[in-house]
Order: C-alpha cells, then sequence, then structure tokens
C-alpha cells in the first residue's frame, strides 16, 4: 500500500528524531512507506509511533531516520 500524496504537494526529504518526528511524516522502513499517525511519548525522551498500517515502532532519542514531510502551503 502506497501512502497518498496530494497532487500538487510540496514535499522535503528530513532527518526525524524522537524529538522532531511529527504526524503525517512518510518514514521507509524495510523498504516500505510508512506514514506516521499518531505518536507517544515514552520514558527518557523516547518516542512509540503509530503507522496507518496499525504497526508501531519505538525510536530512541539517538534514533535518526530519513522521512518525507509534505510541506503546508499558508
Amino acid at each position: 500500500m502506497r501512502p497518498q500524496v496530494p497532487v500538487g504537494a510540496m514535499v522535503s526529504h528530513v532527518e526525524v528524531t524522537a524529538a522532531t518526528v511529527q504526524r503525517g511524516d512518510i518514514i521507509q522502513l524495510g523498504g516500505q512507506a510508512c506514514r506516521v499517525t499518531d505518536l507517544f511519548q515514552l520514558p527518557q525522551g523516547a518516542k512509540q509511533l503509530v503507522f496507518e498500517s496499525g504497526e508501531l515502532l519505538a525510536i530512541h532519542t539517538r534514533t535518526r531516520l530519513a522521512a518525507v514531510r509534505l510541506l503546508r502551503r499558508r
């Protein structure tokens, strides 16, 4: 399943950490693009990410992941 990106949307490639990850970020894991739908704070600055597929991923404060972020137009 491919994440739906609005036609004409501007995207930015960013590096995300537990401190900077946002809902809507698309992270590639194991060759599959996963969109973050929710996230929860864990002890010691870690975060648990919830993807559209229902899968969970806990990331440590030092974890760095490549992501695509949709840029919002104002």
